[in-house]
């Protein structure tokens, strides 16, 4: 199979899907376990964390009927703090963050012209971890051991004297065990925003949200760790009896405080910053306007991320701190606005200069507007330390938090959601189930949580399970509990038009929107490869700037057009420049992600049971599997096939021992997993571009500055074998030999290296292969 492509017929771009689909289709049914492709994981992300909105939705429906009314006994004092507990550690850790996170995944390859994420086993080993901690935070409802210390657990209540039996433990371990998927997808989202974007993406060329995703990236690997740390610090209080939050034997439970909230108030804005990626995205679209102050919002975005943890303390007056602290923190929590500002008046003014277009996500997004203004506005008034000593654990917090969150987060999210929904399943939602479903979520949320301010102002405290008639709660708590029903209903609005538009929606148009990133410049739904070749930019709005750029691609006019080694390839970049410098070659399904998560499951139920033998056997077999994942990279002969002349490889059985021979070589001098395979391209005596690397097998069509040159004259036959060298590489077997070298027009054409299957131009001369 030639590595060099022409003009690309019917035909060829038949067979260019085919390798593609062979290289990267996705397990299916006992074997869906083994996938790693980033967009069914994205989207499982999605479709769980949706599946614990409902659950956490629940619970919060069943709190409103016991406040309804004074003096209810709907639910016992025990089970009101557990459903308590459940709900914000659901919306909070299982919703919110996996959710966002989710969406990243899923759409951040297909906005930066890349096939996949760098580390796709990371991604499956981060879904596994997600899942299996859920469900072992929620089980415990339901076998009677669910926490019930809040979801901000402070101790010493949360301590073995106050809180002996197995919920808070529950709590503990289940939250650090979905900790390490969200440090997982933070890794993987910050490494391959930064090394895995189409050639010509330079930095200040990358689309909007993948500025806000990287800096949420970084947020959560910086922001994660205290409360991971805190949580095993109060499990080992709690298993051993080591006083770190025990004032009694000289521990500190401020301590506490402070390792949660320097987790907790940056959540917020991890939580926020994806979302305002989304209305950055959508307002251009709909606006038909590029975005204004494209600069001006990179800056607020990362100057947002940077002032968000020297914020923690301001939840934190009311425990007692010198003045100059509660200045300090209530200066900077009022200066946090101000990026957040330039980012409003960016979308304002981007509405302004365009000619906006009605649609349902443009809906939404007024509505998340109105919201979260409100929601910012309470935020400066609780950063003034008078006010929040007056309010602190008032209903008036509880519905701040609420606009913030729910406004900040929930309204964008379906807004993405419809606008994103024909590129998940190629159909068109309902737009009366829309409307429905948004006029019924706005009046509710507004009836419910508007509301809830007063009750607060009027001094009704948190965490209360009932209260009495005289105090004047009643009419209030009344009609927030009727507005969190009529928002209930229009949630079901919206989860019946996402269920149904897959059966009933009609057949979606290419790029329904007339959106301008490159996620709209492949086939919907998505294929598991995304692009049949990769594309080359030159502009922030390259389906705007190049109409013709989806068919062409799909034609297969672009970079490592399909997959004829069987390998999953995509390019990898030089950071800032975004100039190609190696072809990636990526691992394969495999079961090492799952079996690792479920093992480490193992080890956190034996931890709850006391199991400890059984808890170190597992933890070790953990370790084992670990080691396993890390000698597999993407070019080891079990996680990638080998191709073959005339027959798609399936797996390490079909090595040879030649093969195998060569890939014993190659493992000697392994490469990293996120470059196993470089290319180097010296012309004349100097490499492209310095140390460009670029990828001129398969090149037809565009290719990257100076590539043209260097190619030009010679028949495809000649192009493919254009300096390709693959590094670290076992052999392919049916390619040119090592020691082989053969003469083309007075050049010589040999391997680079070992173990290669390409070869390279020595300076001043031309090359073929075989």
């Amino acid at each position: 199979m030639d590595g060099g492509r022409g003009a690309v017929s019917g035909d060829s771009t038949e067979s260019l899907h085919a390798e593609l689909h062979a290289a990267w289709a996705n397990g299916r049914g006992w074997r869906a376990p083994v996938t790693v492709s980033h967009g069914a994981l994205g989207l499982r992300f999605i479709y769980t964390g949706m599946g614990f909105f409902l659950f956490g939705g629940l619970l919060a429906m069943l709190m409103r009927a016991q406040l309804a009314l004074p003096g209810r006994v709907f639910m016992p004092p025990d089970v009101y703090a557990q459903m308590f507990t459940l709900h914000g550690s659901v919306m909070m850790f299982l919703f919110a963050t996996p959710v966002m996170e989710g969406l990243a995944v899923y759409l951040l390859p297909k906005m930066l012209g890349a096939r996949d994420l760098v580390f796709p086993r990371l991604s499956a080993f981060g879904y596994w971890c997600y899942l299996f901690g859920g469900l072992i935070l929620i089980s415990s409802l339901f076998l009677g051991v669910a926490p019930d210390g809040g979801w901000f657990m402070y101790p010493p209540l949360t301590g073995a004297h106050y809180s002996p039996g197995p919920n808070t433990d529950v709590w503990l371990i289940g939250i650090t065990f979905v900790e390490i998927s969200a440090v997982s997808a933070g890794v993987e989202l910050a490494v391959s925003i930064l090394y895995a974007r189409a050639p010509g993406m330079s930095l200040d060329r990358m689309p909007l949200f993948a500025w806000y995703i990287l800096v949420m990236a970084l947020m959560i690997v910086a922001g994660f760790p205290p409360l991971i740390l805190g949580s095993i610090l109060l499990e080992l209080e709690r298993a051993v009896g080591l006083p770190f939050f025990d004032p009694t034997r000289g521990g500190d439970p401020v301590l506490w405080q402070h390792l949660f909230w320097l987790f907790g108030h940056p959540e917020v804005y991890i939580i926020f910053l994806p979302a305002a990626g989304i209305v950055s995205t959508l307002v251009p679209v709909f606006a038909r306007h590029p975005p204004v102050g494209y600069r001006a919002v990179v800056i607020a975005v990362i100057s947002t991320g940077f002032i968000s943890f020297g914020l923690w303390v301001h939840h934190m007056f009311a425990v007692g701190m010198p003045l100059l602290s509660q200045a300090f923190f209530s200066a900077s929590s009022m200066l946090v606005a101000i990026p957040t500002g330039v980012q409003v008046f960016s979308w304002l003014a981007t509405l302004w200069r365009g000619r906006p277009v009605a649609h349902v996500p443009m809906l939404w997004l007024g509505g998340f507007l109105f919201i979260f203004v409100a929601g910012g506005l309470t935020g400066v008034m609780l950063a003034l330390v008078p006010f929040d000593l007056q309010v602190h654990d008032t209903h008036f917090v509880v519905a701040h938090l609420h606009y913030v969150l729910v406004g900040g987060m929930l309204f964008p999210l379906i807004a993405g959601l419809y606008y994103w929904l024909p590129h998940f399943s190629g159909r068109m939602p309902s737009l009366a189930l829309g409307r429905w479903g948004f006029w019924l979520v706005f009046v509710g949320f507004n009836l419910g949580f508007l509301v809830m301010h007063w009750t607060g102002l009027l001094g009704m405290p948190r965490r209360v399970h009932t209260y009495a008639p005289e105090l004047g709660w009643d009419l209030p708590n009344l009609l927030s509990s009727i507005g969190a029903f009529v928002m209930a209903g229009g949630v079901a609005c919206v989860l019946a038009d996402l269920l149904l538009h897959a059966r009933y929606g009609a057949p979606a148009p290419p790029d329904p929107w007339g959106a301008d990133t490159l996620e709209w410049a492949m086939q919907t739904p998505a294929p598991a490869y995304n692009f049949v070749s990769l594309p080359t930019v030159s502009s922030r709005h390259p389906l705007w700037d190049q109409p013709d750029l989806a068919s062409r691609l799909q034609r297969g006019d672009g970079l490592l057009a399909g997959a004829p080694r069987g390998r999953r390839e995509t390019l990898g970049c030089d950071p800032v420049s975004g100039e190609a410098r190696s072809v990636i070659v990526l691992p394969g399904n495999t079961w090492l992600p799952f079996a690792a998560a479920a093992v480490i499951a193992v080890v956190c139920i034996a931890l709850l049971t006391k199991a400890y033998i059984a808890a170190a056997i597992a933890a070790v077999a953990a370790l084992c599997i670990l080691l396993c994942w890390s000698w597999q990279n993407g070019v080891h002969p079990c996680r990638t096939p080998a191709w073959r002349p005339g027959s798609p490889a399936s797996g390490c059985r079909r090595w040879t021992r030649a093969a195998r021979h060569g890939a014993d070589a190659g493992r000697r001098r392994r490469a990293l997993p996120v470059a196993a395979v470089r290319l180097v391209l010296p012309v004349g005596g100097a490499a492209i571009g310095g140390r460009a690397v670029v990828p001129q097998q398969r090149v037809v069509g565009e290719r990257l500055p100076g590539i043209a040159a260097a190619a030009r004259g010679r028949s495809v036959r000649d192009r493919r074998c254009a300096g390709v060298a693959l590094v670290g590489a076992p052999p392919v077997p049916g390619r040119m030999p090592a020691p082989v070298r053969r003469r083309a027009g007075g050049g010589v054409a040999e391997p680079a290296g070992g173990g290669s299957t390409g070869c390279r131009l020595e300076p001043g001369r031309t090359g073929a292969d075989r």
